[in-house]
């Protein structure tokens, strides 16, 4: 398949030591290798984050003693951007969009320094100034199977996600750019994967018109994942990180294999984080082998790192993007498009979304 930081005016006696000592920004606890600091960390909640506790925190942990571990959720731009103007910043870790970390990086978000990281062993993209990508995020379309139980009568195409009248039942998808909210529509409009960018926002959302009376669109995956689980949607665009606990915990659904919108799933530092660098050190461990074998193993993720070896489960070959079942193509996002226009395009569906 195709794969698709006022400065200071007088330096103290006490920062002058601390900088021969080769001390960087941050807390004290943090210059302190036997400091005690606590990252808070906010990711999106739910099964995502449970495992991401397992397959991240709880390892980082256990080899560096001094480092703990608040979590909270979900991750919202506005909410980063009031920390960061009030200079009280209070996260640590910040999932997020690779796109809004490079549009608002050095101002949102702080520059880190990667350079330890084996860049040739991780995919196109999944290192920028301003964030490291943990996974692939795969958004395939999905649906129980018990709302459309024949194989040979059920939608097989992104065009039967947008036909309520061959395919009548309610329809789930994320207000998430990362989840494929805007290729969808134009996929299912005749565009072809390879001129989908730039894309034709007013034709996108003219197509999400033609369902929105049926759609639940969730604000976050959380709610996606819990509709889904309690037969309040019937067909979803839906993270495979949330199809293989939803598959786990008895669902039984369909992945539709025809054309599926991927994108990266990133971590970031807020900018003016007091723990800056033991953030970044943490950060880079999660796209280690380890990392991303624990990771993928556990949600079905297709892995960023090209040398982990993984062992997955029934239910994560069954979404996995990269797999044999996968029929069809995928439809990388274009995240240099996305980091120019993520401001406006949010925007844009905003407004659609509350229109």
């Amino acid at each position: 398949m195709p794969r698709t930081r006022r400065a200071l005016a007088v330096l103290s006696a006490a920062v002058a030591v601390a900088l021969l000592a080769g001390c960087g920004g941050g807390s004290a606890a943090e210059n302190d290798p036997d400091g005690k600091i606590t990252l808070t960390f906010t990711a999106y909640g739910g099964d995502g984050q449970k495992a991401m506790i397992s397959s991240y925190q709880k390892p980082y942990s256990a080899a560096h003693t001094n480092i703990s571990f608040t979590n909270t959720s979900p991750p919202d731009l506005a909410q980063v951007k009031a920390q960061v103007l009030s200079k009280s910043v209070k996260w640590d870790v910040v999932a997020v969009a690779p796109a809004a970390a490079t549009q608002n990086c050095g101002k949102l978000f702080e520059k880190l320094d990667f350079s330890d990281v084996k860049k040739d062993d991780l995919v196109p993209g999944a290192v920028g100034e301003c964030y490291l990508a943990n996974w692939i995020n795969a958004n395939p379309i999905a649906y129980r199977t018990d709302a459309y139980p024949d194989p040979a009568k059920a939608p097989k195409t992104v065009a039967d996600f947008f036909d309520l009248k061959k395919f009548p039942g309610k329809r789930g998808m994320l207000t998430n750019l990362q989840n494929g909210i805007l290729e969808y529509p134009l996929l299912a409009d005749g565009v072809a994967p390879d001129k989908l960018y730039p894309l034709d926002v007013p034709r996108a959302l003219k197509k999400l018109d033609t369902i929105r009376s049926s759609t639940t669109f969730a604000p976050n995956v959380g709610a996606l994942q819990q509709a889904a689980g309690a037969g309040q949607v019937d067909m979803f665009i839906m993270p495979d990180s949330r199809l293989v606990p939803l598959m786990n915990s008895g669902t039984k659904i369909t992945v539709l294999w025809d054309k599926t919108v991927t994108a990266l799933n990133a971590f970031a530092v807020p900018k003016g984080s007091p723990n800056k660098e033991a953030a970044r050190r943490f950060i880079e461990t999660v796209v280690s082998p380890e990392g991303v074998k624990a990771i993928s193993e556990a949600l079905g993720t297709q892995p960023i790192n090209k040398t982990a070896t993984l062992n997955l489960s029934d239910n994560a070959k069954k979404v996995e993007v990269a797999g044999p079942q996968n029929t069809g193509v995928e439809v990388p996002q274009d995240v240099d498009w996305y980091a120019k226009n993520f401001d406006q395009v949010t925007t844009q569906l905003n407004n659609w979304l509350v229109g």
